[in-house]
């Protein structure tokens, strides 16, 4: 097991996870320069599951209102509901066994982008096996995921879907997953053209140095607090 993180789980007093109505798959970075900029630039800690001290940038709090209650993370599988006859203990084995059956996945780097009207960190070179790791992290944990309903479907078509993406929330209950993802650490909500430069300005200016090459060693199983802010439940090492 890779001993460099800190073991997280958060458990009531008889053992049972503590009031998370949805559960998500993340990439968490390690504890170190990165983890602490990305707590304080969007002023939530997803490892600790508490406010950070925010970075004492003019406009940084508007702009990262949408992505702060999901933490600095990369989506792997998610958010969802456990389906009927599924329970968060189940849910944490089967990660658990996933990890164990999984390898780590490299890439060269991160580097700042712009994704349409967001700001993220998204890797550079190769992403294959990144994409397998998300991939299997969807499809084999996908019997623990509840069916979307129908208020969460039409959510997602209002913002226009290609085929391809119509078809993977249909099977998967979002639309961006398999040949449609893109793994990205999300560092602001949506903006208007003319801010993004300067958004982007600003970032580069206040960003660590970005780790290269860019490895996801483990998986961040990862809860809805009833605030509605997520938190790191547990952590699992990448060693298939």
């Amino acid at each position: 097991m890779d001993m460099s993180y800190p073991s997280v789980t958060r458990l009531g007093t008889k053992g049972e996870f503590m009031g998370h109505s949805r559960f998500a798959v993340y990439y968490i970075a390690p504890e170190g320069e990165l983890a602490r900029f990305g707590a304080q630039w969007l002023g939530w800690d997803v490892i600790a599951g508490a406010a950070a001290d925010p970075l004492p940038i003019a406009g940084r709090d508007d702009v990262t209102m949408t992505p702060r209650k999901y933490g600095f993370h990369g989506t792997l599988k998610p958010p969802f509901r456990l389906a009927e006859g599924t329970d968060p203990d189940g849910l944490k084995a089967a990660v658990s066994g996933l990890a164990a059956r999984l390898p780590a996945a490299r890439c060269d780097g991160l580097g700042l982008t712009r994704l349409g009207r967001f700001l993220a960190l998204t890797p550079l070179g190769e992403t294959e096996a990144l994409s397998h790791l998300a991939a299997s992290c969807v499809t084999d944990l996908d019997d623990f995921r509840a069916p979307a309903s129908p208020e969460e479907l039409a959510k997602r078509r209002g913002a226009g879907l290609s085929p391809a993406q119509e078809a993977n929330l249909v099977a998967w209950g979002y639309p961006y997953v398999r040949d449609q993802f893109r793994f990205h650490l999300t560092l602001t909500g949506r903006l208007p053209k003319p801010d993004l430069p300067h958004w982007e300005a600003v970032l580069q200016a206040a960003l660590p140095p970005l780790p290269a090459p860019f490895v996801i060693n483990s998986l961040g199983l990862v809860g809805e607090r009833p605030d509605g802010r997520f938190e790191l439940i547990h952590r699992y090492a990448l060693t298939g």
